[in-house]
């Protein structure tokens, strides 16, 4: 299994990585999933009700809107 380094900006605008380990390159919506699993456990088990399914990356605007947290890269370790 391969890592990848999550880079991203907070919500106090400081830039921060975080390793994953997963099997090929997440894209941004997958990247947003295991940083919001995480960081912020208990909102990550919380249902995305309207945007999921209906809204393409809504775990990415989910993690940009309500907690202010921007993917800035994604690159292998």
């Amino acid at each position: 299994m391969s890592k990848w380094m999550i880079t991203f900006e907070n919500d106090r605008g400081e830039t921060a990585d975080e390793v994953f380990e997963c099997e090929e390159k997440p894209d941004n919506e997958h990247a947003a999933k295991l940083l919001k699993s995480r960081l912020l456990p208990v909102p990550a088990e919380l249902d995305l009700n309207d945007l999921e399914g209906r809204t393409a990356d809504a775990s990415v605007k989910d993690l940009k809107s309500l907690y202010s947290i921007t993917i800035l890269g994604i690159t292998p370790v």
